[in-house]
């Protein structure tokens, strides 16, 4: 099983998380794309033009990537 993610970056996927109560968690990329892992994250409580909180913490969108986990049912080829 392959696993893989998705960025949510418009407000219309936020709030698609939101609404299926997807667990978002919070990851930082540099320059060199180096990612951090910032927050293990939760379910989208609110969000707005700047920040979007997630389970009770505040986080600004323009700093940070929001992710879901996707898993792929494909087997090895």
């Amino acid at each position: 099983m392959k696993r893989t993610y998705k960025v949510l970056r418009t407000d219309m996927e936020l709030f698609g998380a939101a609404l299926v109560q997807a667990h978002v968690y919070v990851v930082s990329v540099d320059e060199e794309l180096r990612v951090a892992f910032e927050d293990y994250g939760g379910v989208v409580e609110e969000v707005k033009l700047e920040s979007v909180k997630i389970a009770g913490k505040i986080f600004m969108r323009d700093r940070l990537e929001f992710r879901i986990d996707l898993v792929s049912g494909e087997g090895p080829e």
